[in-house]
């Protein structure tokens, strides 16, 4: 049972990776706000304690969300603005970010970091944001208003996460200097993750049991993609799709297995697709299914997700979901520094 200490607000909350790594870290999450119907569904089964705000963070009165903190202190202030413009798929190899209305959500993170005043702060996102001028304003008004601030841009394979995953952290305190958390440099493996469920056939998690299912043309490709690591380049000739003939263009993990003992690549919002990346079983003909997906992004096994939902949206609220063994470093280092200023 954890003992609660101090008090957050999860903004683009999603499914609930960030609250369930503060969870773990002694924060207790009082409010939240995620947009989506099918994530909020997620993060309500899995955090029914928190007060979730389903509507869009721009509409929302912040009076309403200071009723809902009842007077209580808000030690801590996390999120992760959707800022899909900046990731390296979307920026086509290009330097300039697609222009996205979601990028302005950064915004939206500013404001209720002036309008509470929270003793930290965290905002998670992609790398590219480092570079966009509105979070360089962003920086530069939490240092006006008062938050010592750290930023650096690591990996979430060090920290207990079974992926390669580069993520911006920034964090922030009016107590005194604060640094971003340091991984361990101890990595965790596909096998050490997944290598003990059950196939989707013997298990009686209904999570576990969703598989994509594919066509004979299909199916007989990843019967003879190579084990543990194998991809579309091992194949024979007659098997390459029309659209990977031409080698200058195209992802070469698609349609790859993962490998049992190293990290797994990034979950994305595509991982449960082979058509994707690398996301088919390192042995079993299939690809991953969303258990295994959750577990990569380091979830615990027990985590709900709802099974009446489109395939395509499991994959996404997991896919986008901060890993929680992230998470949870981050936000234990920030209760270590709370505690050492209080």
């Amino acid at each position: 049972m954890v003992e609660y200490k101090y008090n957050s607000i999860d903004l683009f909350a999603g499914c609930g990776g960030l609250t369930e790594g503060m969870r773990r870290a002694g924060f207790k999450t009082r409010v939240a706000v995620e947009l989506e119907a099918e994530p909020a569904k997620a993060f309500r089964l899995n955090h029914p304690d928190a007060q979730l705000i389903q509507e869009d963070i721009r509409a929302i009165d912040m009076e309403d969300v200071k009723k809902m903190l009842d007077g209580s202190p808000l030690h801590l202030l996390a999120g992760c603005p959707p800022c899909q413009g900046f990731s390296s798929v979307r920026k086509l190899n290009k330097r300039a970010s697609v222009r996205d209305p979601r990028n302005q959500l950064v915004v939206e993170y500013f404001r209720f970091v002036e309008e509470l005043r929270p003793q930290t702060i965290m905002m998670e996102n992609v790398p590219g944001l480092a570079d966009y001028y509105l979070f360089k304003k962003i920086v530069k008004q939490l240092k006006n208003i008062g938050y010592s601030i750290d930023t650096q841009i690591v990996n979430v394979k060090d920290y207990g996460v079974p992926q390669s995953r580069r993520r911006l952290v920034m964090v922030g305190s009016t107590l005194g200097p604060i640094t971003v958390a340091q991984g361990l440099k101890s990595h965790t493996t596909v096998r050490d993750t997944i290598g003990h469920l059950p196939t989707p056939e013997e298990t009686s998690d209904p999570v576990h049991k969703i598989v994509a299912r594919h066509s004979d043309a299909i199916r007989r490709r990843i019967s003879l993609t190579p084990k543990n690591g194998g991809s579309r380049k091992d194949l024979p000739p007659e098997y390459t799709l029309d659209c990977h003939k031409d080698t200058a263009i195209g992802f070469n993990d698609v349609y790859g297995r993962l490998r049992w003992d190293t990290i797994s690549t990034t979950i994305t919002g595509g991982c449960l697709n082979p058509s994707k990346g690398r996301f088919l079983h390192p042995e079993q003909d299939r690809a991953i299914t969303p258990r295994e997906a959750a577990l990569l992004q380091s979830f615990p096994e027990d985590y709900i997700f709802p099974v009446d939902v489109r395939k395509q949206s499991l994959a996404l609220m997991i896919g986008n979901a901060l890993p929680p063994a992230f998470s949870f470093t981050q936000s234990e280092n920030i209760a270590n520094h709370i505690a050492a200023h209080s």
